[in-house]
């Protein structure tokens, strides 16, 4: 009987010895992505569109009010918006939840965004969006490869 204890009483310590890495790493690579969110986010409210492009994979999709695009539609159709005058003035990333998926190598960041943008012709526009961003870990790089916006609904 006592063995039987002792037994069932190592079984315990090595899984929370075998999992204690894990949410250690978890914990670690939560606060990269945070990290890499407020300088993306940072970039974006800036107009750096060589910063802010640089998080994006070569692969990079992404749902949009629009529809969808890739990177190079992106990139082309937001910087002929700044050329031509249109700018972000502020964006502020609020509720953010970071979910790791299980090899460490995959994450979703979703969040409300907060955007102040205005037009090419002057007139400022006040909104929250709703977006998701997915990233990969690829040859130790964090990049996103997928981006989903969308309006938030209006608060009653």
């Amino acid at each position: 009987m006592i063995r039987r204890q002792i037994f069932a009483a190592l079984l315990v310590v090595v899984s929370l010895a075998l999992t204690m890495p894990c949410v250690a790493q978890q914990s670690q690579i939560e606060k990269e992505i945070r990290d890499l969110e407020d300088k993306m986010n940072a970039s974006y409210a800036a107009n750096d569109l060589p910063v802010y492009f640089a998080y994006y994979a070569d692969d990079f999709t992404q749902w949009l009010p629009e529809g969808r695009t890739d990177l190079p539609q992106y990139k082309k159709q937001w910087t002929a918006f700044i050329r031509s005058g249109g700018k972000v003035e502020s964006a502020q990333p609020s509720d953010m939840k970071i979910q790791v998926g299980p090899s460490g190598d995959t994450v979703t960041a979703s969040y409300l965004l907060h955007v102040k943008t205005r037009s090419p012709k002057g007139e400022v526009s006040d909104e929250n969006f709703q977006e998701s961003d997915v990233w990969f870990k690829r040859d130790g790089t964090w990049k996103v490869v997928h981006l989903h916006y969308s309006p938030a609904p209006k608060k009653k």
